[in-house]
């Protein structure tokens, strides 16, 4: 598996360590996870849009087709 470096404030590391303590998770485990978590939230959030703008445009579409 490809691995990634990824720097830290202090502060970053210091508030990382923490949340994945509190989880019982390593922090490796948990910023992986809250990566893919951001990855998938934000393809859903422009599936939202593209379905939004089709609906909203579905009958211009249709009289320009």
């Amino acid at each position: 598996m490809a691995g990634l470096n990824l720097r830290f404030t202090e502060e970053e590391l210091d508030a990382l360590r923490k949340r994945a303590e509190a989880e019982g998770r390593s922090m490796q485990s948990f910023a992986h996870d809250a990566v893919i978590t951001a990855i998938n939230e934000h393809s859903r959030l422009f599936n939202e849009a593209a379905d939004h703008v089709l609906k909203v445009s579905e009958e211009l579409n249709r009289r320009l087709a």
